[in-house]
């Protein structure tokens, strides 16, 4: 009896992650899928078993389109900005005798621990037409016309993206600084010995020796930009402005199950945008070499 005590105690112990897991995250996952095979409208009615209709419906269904491409602008907007921003800031930080470094990596890792609620309504006012900072004092003293950036179809997007440049460049900033310090300068020094210059020892061998924290910011930049939920439903609100110009699909998820109740297609929907986000890290692995041939 005592062995058997021995045996099953570690599990014991282990056991309160693995059943809250299981509880809050697999349960929910798989009832999901099952529900996403059945119309169910409002809380309490009885499913109705539908097959793979929610699933065809939604290639028909224009303001599902509509979230798709704006998620996807939004996506490769703000990593084709974020990245190259991120990996600058990181160098420019990496540097040795540069005065505050500490300060300034707290400064620029900030945003990323500052609530989406409150990023959402700081930039509400950033980008208010008549009082709005960029507005203001950026455009105005150029003697550029006033922009109405939540207003305007055409700038709804934009606005979002400089949100997500400026609360998500830092946190990549310090992944990249990570990278960089796990370098060797061995390795650097010794390429600058044989006649490299600095920019050839950049290209050369710090962006290579970078391509696995390369690969981890842009695979959870991805994800990352087809989940962004908070920010843009408080900057624009949870229908996305006019036209649906700044609704993303987890905005569209939301309206679906939480306002209209149709919690079989926003099922649907749910694992649409997870089977997107899966074949694009694919691809960008893919592309990165991860899955690279002998």
């Amino acid at each position: 009896m005592a062995n058997w005590q021995r045996r099953m105690a570690p599990y014991l112990f282990i056991s309160p992650f693995f059943i809250g897991y299981a509880v809050f995250f697999l349960y929910p996952v798989l009832w999901a899928l099952y529900l996403s095979f059945f119309q169910q409208v409002g809380i309490g009615s009885e499913p109705k078993f539908v097959g793979l209709e929610n699933y065809t419906n939604l290639l028909s269904d224009d303001t599902f389109r509509k979230a798709l491409v704006n998620t996807t602008y939004y996506a490769a907007g703000s990593i084709l900005c974020i990245v190259p921003l991120a990996l600058l800031l990181a160098v420019v930080l990496f540097i040795r005798n540069l005065h505050g470094r500490e300060f300034f990596r707290l400064f620029f890792f900030s945003p990323t621990i500052t609530s989406g609620v409150v990023v959402g309504i700081i930039f509400g006012l950033v980008f208010s037409a008549d009082y709005g900072l960029i507005n203001n004092f950026i455009l105005k003293p150029l003697g550029l016309p006033a922009v109405r950036w939540l207003q305007d179809t055409q700038w709804i997007m934009p606005a979002i993206i400089i949100l997500g440049i400026w609360r998500f460049t830092g946190i990549n900033a310090l992944y990249f600084m990570a990278g960089l310090q796990n370098i060797s300068e061995e390795v650097r020094e010794a390429a600058m010995i044989d006649g490299a210059n600095r920019w050839q020892v950049f290209r050369y061998i710090t962006l290579p020796l970078l391509r696995p924290v390369m690969v981890f910011v842009l695979t959870f930049a991805i994800i990352g930009s087809y989940n962004l939920f908070a920010e843009p439903s408080i900057l624009v609100g949870a229908q996305g402005g006019p036209n649906n110009a700044g609704l993303f699909m987890t905005m569209y998820l939301y309206l679906t199950g939480f306002r209209f109740l149709k919690f079989g297609y926003a099922s649907a929907i749910g694992y649409a945008l997870a089977v997107i986000i899966l074949v694009l890290t694919l691809i960008q692995l893919r592309v990165m070499g991860i899955f690279r041939e002998d």
